[in-house]
């Protein structure tokens, strides 16, 4: 038995480019006298992009950035510092970006 398959012109060379096509296969009533039918829909998704973050506010060793479900604290210190002085340097610049961030609210 004879099946035809229809399938559209991008989508088509979408796979002669060797490149992957998610879709759905879908058998189409026929009326008896034709072969049957199956149609071939592919899914038409839109990618993931994610939501770009916005710097806040620069501190000495990082920065402050702003996401749609949080505040973030980055923090790059070189290891030639010793432990000690990073430790503190971190202390430093919480305390830092918590006051900064109390006198945005404020306003």
């Amino acid at each position: 038995m004879k099946v035809q398959i229809e399938i559209s012109n991008d989508t088509l060379q979408t796979i002669m480019d060797g490149k992957r096509v998610e879709g759905a296969l879908r058998l189409m009533p026929s009326d008896g006298k034709k072969r049957p039918v199956i149609s071939f829909n592919a899914y038409n998704r839109k990618p993931y992009k994610r939501p770009k973050e916005h710097v806040l506010f620069y501190l000495e060793h990082g920065r402050v950035t702003e996401s749609p479900e949080r505040i973030k604290m980055y923090e790059s210190v070189p290891k030639r510092l010793g432990t000690a002085y990073v430790g503190r340097v971190f202390q430093r610049e919480a305390k830092t970006a918590s006051e900064e961030l109390k006198v945005k609210s404020e306003k």
